[in-house]
């Protein structure tokens, strides 16, 4: 393809290219060029905010360059401090190689299996002796590390910077220096680990990557930055109803971020959309249900998807309060009753994974989303008790499990 018109692709919903005029030279001079990104497997699951770097990956793909998925498997031991006010905990081998599992079988929902190279940075990292580590040290200093934001407000505070937190930018680093990048990219928050490796590979006698960052994606709640850990999450193996509930919660003004980062649907087309909404020739909600079905056709097939909304809208129409034909349905155990004869009701709902945490399914309760039957459950310490039937609805997920107890 035309270099003008491969930027203009690789250019949609990049902050930053560093640089471009760079770049436009490594398509003209070398044609294919070697592209990666870099994972650490800390959790197990990959969510719509690691989509929009996986999304730009296949962009890359499909433009005909080599794609390389790196596996930080040797990182993810040390731990990113990025955007970390304290030190962070270091994972285990065991953990991290069981998240790396994970992954790969996740990532090639979006990039195609025979032309994604999946490379682990333990393959030169564990190699290297003390010596080699020595060396890598020397090629930058305390006070260029101490330039990058989360290391400045911490050493400002007083608060402890450990020595293996500033080897992280270095180890990252050396990984486009052992795969010899043209690109790398990442999220904005990574940046300066991103300028760290096309500083070392000059310093290794090698051509400089360019590097493109990407906006890290606002989650559910519109404030903050996608994560598990924060429940603002749509994980991108989850079932087409339940992307689909949670796709219908954004606000209306965040659909048109996720429509840009999440959707290849050109420009000209948002605006129109947009326009129609503000003329009220379009419903926000219409626009809304395209919006997911967008994202959904990327993880899971049209036809499977179209019947996952049509199910969502009988269940969620006010007029006939429909109930799926088909409930999941569990019988408590004894275990369940082995510390109070009558357990929380958040409590079950954890320890049975309807809710991610005792803490979130609080938060539900508190904003109106879990509902006993067709009431809107108001008490956080609402209590099973034994021999009785419990309905439980998810408002905006469509999500019903019978409990037995």
């Amino acid at each position: 393809m035309d270099v003008q018109k491969q930027i203009e692709i690789i250019r949609r919903g990049c902050v930053d290219i560093i640089s471009e005029e760079e770049l436009k030279s490594k398509l003209q001079k070398k044609g294919v060029l070697k592209i990666k990104a870099g994972f650490d497997p800390t959790a197990p699951d990959l969510h719509l905010g690691h989509f929009v770097q996986l999304k730009k990956l296949k962009h890359f793909q499909d433009l005909g360059h080599e794609v390389s998925f790196l596996l930080g498997d040797f990182t993810a031991m040390i731990g990113d401090p990025t955007g970390k006010s304290e030190t962070r905990k270091r994972l285990s081998k065991e953990e991290v190689l069981e998240n790396s599992k994970t992954y790969q079988s996740q990532v090639f929902r979006v990039l195609d299996p025979q032309k994604t190279k999946i490379v682990y940075n333990s393959a030169w990292c564990s190699p290297m002796k003390f010596e080699d580590v020595l060396v890598l040290s020397s090629k930058y200093n305390v006070a260029r590390m101490l330039e990058r934001d989360d290391f400045s407000k911490r050493y400002k505070s007083g608060q402890p910077i450990s020595m293996i937190e500033f080897l992280y930018p270095l180890v990252q680093g050396y990984d486009s220096v052992a795969m010899e990048c043209d690109v790398e990219l990442g999220g904005t928050d990574q940046k300066f680990n991103l300028l760290v490796g096309r500083d070392l590979q000059r310093e290794y006698g090698k051509e400089a990557q360019c590097v493109l960052t990407l906006p890290l994606l606002v989650g559910l709640d519109g404030v903050k930055k996608m994560s598990k850990s924060l429940g603002n999450y749509v994980g991108i193996t989850e079932s087409p109803i339940d992307m689909f509930g949670k796709l219908m919660s954004i606000s209306d003004d965040l659909m048109w971020n996720y429509f840009e980062l999440l959707t290849d649907l050109p420009f000209s087309e948002i605006e129109l959309r947009k326009k129609g909404i503000t003329s009220k020739e379009l419903h926000p909600k219409e626009v809304k249900t395209e919006l997911a079905k967008l994202i959904m056709d990327q993880f899971s097939s049209p036809s499977e998807n179209e019947a996952a909304i049509e199910e969502w809208k009988r269940v969620h129409n006010p007029k006939s309060r429909a109930v799926p034909d088909e409930i999941p349905e569990v019988k408590l155990g004894d275990e369940f009753y082995a510390e109070t004869p009558e357990p929380l009701l958040v409590w079950v709902l954890s320890k049975l994974a309807f809710v991610p945490s005792v803490s979130e399914g609080r938060r539900l309760i508190k904003a109106g989303g879990l509902y006993l039957a067709e009431d809107k459950i108001t008490d956080e310490k609402l209590s099973i008790q034994r021999g009785r039937e419990y309905l439980v609805r998810q408002g905006k997920k469509g999500k019903f499990l019978k409990i037995l107890s």
